[in-house]
């Protein structure tokens, strides 16, 4: 029987039961808190294809947000806003900083989750060990602007009559007030993309991914395709998120994990921002032949992206 590689456990933080998955190495490496995309979308199922890896340098905590995943299917009721994804992540790594015995903590932010983790890195400094970001999303409205004007020149490179005809019943896109219809309108203009190799694709492959991990049920199925209905409240408040409001002035150490075909997060917009950013540290890793799920289009360099800036900021003081 294989050896299990990772521990789950559920903690009560905020007011509802949080799912947390553990992929742990030495008690003096640092750790990580990875938090998910969507929004809604637990990331906590792929989690094996990328941390079960000889040789890991870092502890690293997956969790399922509120309103996502394992989380969801325990607290149906606990309806996400971005205010209260905020308090449970402090209070998720204030869980962590004191289980794990350090005083800082560091954040991955995987597209969604990069707005939460840039805001923590941002706000929290006093609790941030470095911050990562994946996917980077600056402005969503900005990226599906520009990752729309990309689509409709693809498609009309490829000539296609019908999805010609697809983008004309899309009619105008983005818009910024979210509600059903654009939900609606998204996931067709997700599908296109996928087809050109402009987003990621929730295939068949993404399936087995998911059915395969160790720590996926039937019902976690379920949890992932509901996510964005669940989070509605979430995707509205996103819908004018810019995060250049908040500034480009960092305390902590900031590095791009940034897939070079990337054009769901557009990679252009991402290292403009990340080229004004002031920090510490910084340093850019451009992942090849990845799109906006890097860490299983190339999870070889991603792991090697993460594992240099675990090293990076092993040494540092207050870990």
């Amino acid at each position: 029987m294989k050896e299990k590689t990772y521990e789950e456990e559920y903690r009560m933080l905020s007011g509802i039961s949080h799912y947390l998955l553990h992929y742990k190495s030495k008690q003096e490496d640092p750790v990580l808190l990875f938090i998910h995309g969507g929004p809604g979308q637990s990331e906590s199922s792929l989690a094996y294809r990328v941390e079960e890896f000889a040789g890991r340098s870092y502890n690293i905590v997956y969790y399922d947000q509120r309103g996502a995943g394992k989380t969801w299917l325990k607290n149906k009721k606990a309806k996400p806003d971005t205010a209260l994804l905020k308090e449970d992540l402090l209070q998720i790594v204030m869980y962590l900083k004191k289980t794990y015995g350090k005083e800082k903590i560091g954040i991955i932010g995987h597209s969604w989750g990069s707005v939460l983790g840039s805001m923590f890195a941002l706000e929290h400094p006093e609790h941030t060990l470095f911050y990562a970001g994946c996917g980077q999303v600056i402005n969503l409205m900005e990226n599906e602007q520009t990752g729309f004007a990309k689509l409709k020149e693809a498609v009309e490179k490829g000539g296609s009559k019908k999805d010609l005809k697809k983008l004309e019943k899309i009619g105008e896109y983005p818009v910024e007030d979210f509600n059903l219809d654009v939900y609606r309108k998204m996931g067709k203009v997700r599908n296109l993309q996928a087809k050109y190799q402009l987003a990621a694709s929730f295939d068949k492959s993404m399936v087995k991914f998911i059915r395969n991990s160790p720590v996926t049920e039937g019902k976690d199925l379920l949890a992932f395709l509901s996510g964005m209905m669940v989070n509605m409240q979430v995707m509205k408040e996103l819908m004018s998120f810019d995060l250049r409001t908040y500034g480009d002035s960092y305390q902590v150490p900031v590095y791009y994990i940034l897939g070079e075909n990337d054009q769901q997060t557009p990679v252009e917009i991402s290292m403009k921002y990340f080229d004004e950013i002031k920090a510490p540290e910084k340093k850019l890793y451009l992942i090849p032949n990845a799109g906006h799920l890097t860490m299983l289009d190339n999870t070889g360099a991603y792991r090697e992206a993460v594992m240099e800036i675990a090293g990076r900021n092993a040494g540092r003081k207050n870990i």
